[in-house]
């Protein structure tokens, strides 16, 4: 078995999911719970008799509820000890939490282990030797809160179990959401039984899933939850900000700049850092989904005693009710004009009814937003190029964890978005179907610009007389100095174009168990001279054309389709043809039609007025 605290925290935290999702008499989960007892005690540390048991868990497959190993069963060596200093959490907390993730946000660390480890880290220097850090894109916000806390002496809970509203088969999509039923609070139940941070960390990864995030905005069954939704203002949005896609993804935003662009950082099964603008790829939903921006929820220690050496003890963690927060608001579900039906919100700033995502970031900004549609263009060419490189830092995981040299499934997972194993950890079919919205976004987007400054709309800054032609070239000026490389099956590194990497999107492989050529959607002889996938291999890339281009992530459908029924088309198994993306034929398209608009004005004779 390999050594080293990164392949503890992380080998192991897979196996014992597995086990987990394998059902409560897994023999292995006892075998591995004892096992962490021992390596994360820390060296020479005395354990105690028994490691208490999981509690009970609901709506398998997502894990909630109970925790593997009980803080209160091993004594905690010094370093990692969570010692209660303050009661709560002041404004002071906050900002310095705010400008924790900022840093970390702001730098270029790649996984949660390198981050924490990174100058980035003002605490680093502190952590006892041997820590190692994980997290998923469900881990991150609570990693970050948690890790924090426990630096500052801060109380911190979380929710430890969580059930659906209704039936539900897997609680990540609930379509009526979920609500608390147990929790956890992180503190020194007494004296000298102090929790141990690596064990708190530990068991977040285990239990801590995107269903924390599922709950409707003003949900009264059950424990309060971890967030509460927030008003799109300035200020309440801001770093340390929880982002949720009921789609099953969550990131933390750590900038938002004076012009109402969010920045998020996000992470991911194989423990790798992303970030990125807000945007479409964060869909709405209903409201009992739990769409949109939330805030951690302020909390309290109560009843707690300072021990001998200052520090608090025993007490419970009290988190404040809706009523109590005064930036609580439910506006990002229905709307600002009164209305209950999320589908149909309006959204309207300074008088004008706009898009919901423009509405975010003039609300935001806290100001009317000019555009400058060359800049903008080139921003998200720029936040693309970025969303292709991390793609490629991504198969590249998986290509050195030889899983394309595995054998194909006979079927692909029940739901290719939301499943567990290797799957989950290395194939990409929800982060390519983010790319392909944020594509789309800018080919929309860059039509959008030169339909409104055909009309004359005074938030579009445009001083030229072709804006259709201006931003083709920005658009092909930012994209030549964007490539990718990715290493083929003989080891040899491949360069692609930002505008080829376009092109091939929707041939873009999201099945880890084929060879990086196809990874990268490779069509011609030359680049597939050293693939060495087979028959069968070929065949299932083929028929998975249909899911690869669809861009809606279906989490709740039934996807475990053999080759033949992926050939044949069953329902569910995608659609027969791509959105378009294609930027310049959109822009030509848009300059005939404002050129044909500017004609037709132009011979518009005025009506002459009665003598």
């Amino acid at each position: 078995m390999p050594s080293g605290p990164k392949w503890t925290m992380v080998n192991l935290r897979v196996l014992l999911r597995v086990c987990i999702r394998a059902g409560r008499g897994c023999y292995m989960k006892t075998v591995i719970a004892g096992f962490l007892v021992a390596l994360l005690s820390g060296a020479g540390a005395a354990l105690s008799d028994e490691v208490a048991p999981a509690a009970p868990m609901a709506m398998s497959p997502v894990v909630s509820g109970g925790e593997i190993v009980d803080p209160a069963s091993v004594v905690t060596p010094t370093g990692f000890r969570w010692r209660v200093t303050k009661l709560s959490w002041s404004a002071s907390d906050e900002r310095a939490f705010g400008d924790f993730v900022h840093a970390l946000g702001s730098s270029n660390c790649r996984n949660m282990d390198e981050c924490l480890k990174s100058p980035a880290n003002i605490y680093r220097s502190s952590d006892p030797k041997g820590m190692s850090f994980y997290a998923d894109c469900a881990d991150l916000p609570y990693l970050l809160r948690g890790y924090f806390a426990w630096k500052n002496g801060l109380p911190f809970s979380y929710a430890s179990g969580v059930a659906a509203v209704g039936n539900s088969k897997d609680l990540r999509y609930s379509r009526y959401g979920n609500y608390v039923y147990a929790r956890t609070d992180v503190r020194p139940p007494a004296e000298g039984l102090w929790p141990n941070a690596r064990l708190v960390f530990y068991n977040l990864n285990n239990y801590i899933s995107s269903a924390m995030y599922r709950f409707a905005p003003d949900q009264t069954r059950g424990e309060l939850a971890d967030f509460y939704p927030v008003k799109i203002a300035p200020g309440s949005i801001r770093p340390g900000t929880v982002i949720y896609d009921p789609n099953g993804h969550v990131a933390v935003v750590y900038d938002v700049d004076k012009e109402g662009r969010i920045r998020f950082i996000d992470s991911h099964p194989d423990n790798t850092v992303t970030r990125g603008n807000y945007g479409r790829r964060f869909v709405r939903a209903s409201a009992p989904m739990g769409a949109g921006f939330k805030n951690w929820r302020p909390l309290t220690l109560v009843g707690a005693k300072q021990g001998a050496d200052g520090s608090y003890v025993g007490g419970v963690i009290k988190l404040a009710a809706n009523a109590d927060l005064p930036d609580w608001s439910d506006e990002q579900f229905f709307g600002t004009e009164g209305g209950r039906n999320w589908s149909a919100a309006q959204f309207v700033y300074q008088g004008t009814a706009i898009d919901y995502y423009d509405y975010v970031r003039r609300a935001v900004a806290g100001h009317d937003i000019i555009y400058d549609p060359l800049s903008e263009t080139r921003s998200m060419v720029r936040g693309l190029c970025d969303d292709l490189r991390y793609r490629s830092e991504a198969v590249d995981v998986a290509i050195k964890a030889g899983i394309h040299q595995q054998d194909q499934p006979a079927r692909l997972p029940e739901n290719i978005y939301g499943t567990s194993g290797d799957w989950e950890t290395y194939s990409t079919p929800s982060r390519d179907a983010r790319l392909k919205v944020s594509f789309k976004e800018l080919r929309d987007q860059m039509v959008k610009f030169v339909e409104l400054a055909g009309a004359g709309d005074a938030h579009v800054a445009y001083a030229g007389t072709d804006l259709s032609g201006d931003l083709a070239t920005a658009y092909r000026e930012e994209a030549a100095l964007c490539e990718v490389t990715y290493a083929a099956s003989d080891a040899g590194i491949r360069h692609l174009s930002f505008e080829e990497a376009r092109k091939r999107l929707f041939d873009l492989s999201f099945d880890p168990y084929q060879c990086p050529e196809r990874r990268w959607g490779a069509s011609s002889p030359e680049e597939l001279a050293t693939c060495p996938d087979n028959s069968v291999k070929h065949r299932w890339y083929k028929a998975e054309r249909r899911l690869r281009n669809q861009t809606d992530r279906a989490y709740d459908a039934v996807m475990g389709f053999s080759v033949s029924e992926l050939e044949a088309g069953v329902v569910g198994s995608g659609q027969d043809a791509p959105p378009d993306v294609d930027v310049y034929a959109a822009l030509d398209a848009a300059r005939a039609v404002d050129t044909l608009r500017t004609t037709l004005a132009s011979e518009i004779v005025p009506e002459r007025k009665p003598r």
